[in-house]
């Protein structure tokens, strides 16, 4: 990437653009509790997940060292989404978010798809954190005997109940979370790199070069299954676009977000990318498997009493925080459909912590199916609900470039004007996005199984879509005639 695209922002930014006629209504009632320092932490929360933690174990055994590209690609693309996300920001700033902005740019009905495939996204990323979380316990063995779906419903229970409190409360334990996953990650790199430097074996293996060369280099299955894996390297940057919502529940988004997703890039770079180097020159890569995560592999070849241990309490620790973002996220975009008519009613109330609490519980709810899909196939939970979180993510992403490739058109027509924030090359790198977007989808059915059946179930979910329209439009188009008389 050039200087063009990753030098920091921040500076000149200036502040938001204000030529927008379109006003939000679920923007009001919202404290502006969340900090700089939250954002920042939010931002390199949501950029490291449970995709990384759980999901590189699985992908490494089957994609090899070639993950690491996989990694960077998709990171390239994320990065891509989150900073079209943030010239949005910059010219209205809006915790409904891109849905908001798809209401602005599309009309009722694009926000209406926003807002459900977002839904879909995080309803179904809730379950595989709950189902990771559940999975991290049983690595102890005081936890070993309880079943999976009751670990589940625990992890379920203490995040709802911190998420109703405040979005104060919510910020803080973001930011607490995003410090202990970094301060893991940097302390696994620092541990990986002197291994690498002094030549230390690892669970019989002598790290290095020869580790990769040794094991049929760096493509050692073939190029197919690295291409095959990127659906499930989307999912590991399903969060980058959260700090977009918190945006709108901080005091000075202009000040705040370009800085935010700016280092978004680095830290692709270094805590994906690098630590999947790294885990590939410390153990060949069939020592890695989908059912550990492959930091506590690393950790628990050293030998070093209560290591494995305290890395799988950061990776648990890593589940509840995206449990925790999703329903975050998810309550402040169902507010702004429900006082827009396509979401049902309850999700636009908000509690005395100025809370979306119906929205919170909505999306707690499908938390508790998951827990009954834990209870039915514990060794497939993951990776089905991971799937339709991928279709959620892609769809969300594809709206976001979207709204972004109409709000370029409209300032090319000057009819608005774009900050001096900017997603770089546009409209191509927009264009070059939603191209990749619709790849990876080939690319879910070219691999057969649980991807294949997940895009055969895409005639149903816009099937469901339409159906929702023809449901909610008398109540959209009742509040936006109302809206427009007064």
């Amino acid at each position: 990437m050039s200087d063009r695209t990753t030098a920091p922002e921040a500076p000149t930014a200036g502040p938001a653009v204000t030529n927008s006629p379109h006003v939000d209504a679920g923007d009001a009632g919202y404290s502006k509790d969340l900090k700089s320092r939250h954002i920042n932490m939010i931002a390199i929360g949501g950029a490291i997940g449970t995709g990384l933690f759980l999901g590189a174990g699985g992908r490494l055994a089957d994609a090899g060292p070639s993950l690491a590209i996989a990694y960077a690609v998709c990171g390239v693309f994320a990065f891509f989404v989150v900073r079209a996300l943030g010239e949005l920001v910059l010219y209205r700033p809006s915790s409904g978010a891109f849905v908001s902005y798809a209401r602005e740019f599309m009309g009722e009905k694009g926000a209406y798809t926003a807002g459900w495939l977002y839904f879909l996204n995080w309803s179904t990323t809730c379950v595989a954190d709950i189902t990771a979380a559940a999975t991290y316990a049983h690595f102890w063995s005081m936890f070993s005997d309880i079943p999976q779906w009751i670990l589940a419903l625990i992890a379920l229970a203490v995040v709802l109940t911190a998420n109703l409190i405040s979005v104060k409360y919510f910020g803080e334990m973001e930011f607490w979370f995003a410090i202990i996953k970094v301060a893991a990650l940097v302390s696994f790199m620092l541990i990986g790199i002197f291994l690498l430097v002094t030549q230390q074996e690892v669970g019989g293996h002598t790290p290095g070069f020869a580790t990769i060369s040794a094991n049929d280099g760096i493509f050692p299955l073939g190029m197919l299954p690295m291409l095959l894996v990127i659906q499930g390297v989307v999912f590991a940057y399903a969060s980058v676009e959260l700090c977009g919502v918190a945006a709108g529940e901080t005091e000075n988004p202009a000040k705040v977000m370009p800085g935010a997703i700016n280092s978004i890039m680095w830290r692709v770079g270094i805590f994906y990318v690098g630590s999947v180097v790294l885990l590939a020159l410390l153990l060949p890569y069939t020592a890695y498997s989908g059912d550990e995560s492959p930091f506590v592999t690393v950790m628990d070849k050293l030998g070093i009493p209560a290591a494995a241990g305290v890395m799988n309490l950061v990776v648990l620790t890593a589940a509840l925080s995206s449990l925790n973002a999703g329903l975050y996220s998810t309550a402040r975009i169902l507010r702004s459909m429900a006082l827009a008519g396509s979401a049902p009613k309850f999700t636009g109330r908000m509690n005395k912590g100025q809370v979306p609490y119906g929205g919170v519980l909505l999306t707690a709810a499908f938390g508790v199916a998951g827990v009954a899909l834990n209870y039915v196939m514990p060794g497939q939970a993951f990776e089905i609900v991971l799937n339709f979180a991928s279709i959620g993510i892609l769809g969300t992403w594809g709206m976001i470039m979207l709204c972004s490739l109409l709000f370029w058109r409209r300032s090319q027509e000057g009819r608005l004007t774009r900050p001096s924030y900017r997603l770089p090359w546009a409209p191509y790198t927009q264009i070059v996005t939603l191209v990749f977007l619709v790849s990876v989808v080939g690319l879910m059915w070219a691999g057969g199984g649980v991807g294949r059946t997940t895009v055969m179930f895409l005639p149903l979910i816009a099937a469901a879509l339409v159906g929702g329209w023809f449901v909610v439009r008398g109540r959209v188009n009742a509040i936006a005639a109302e809206r427009a008389d007064g």
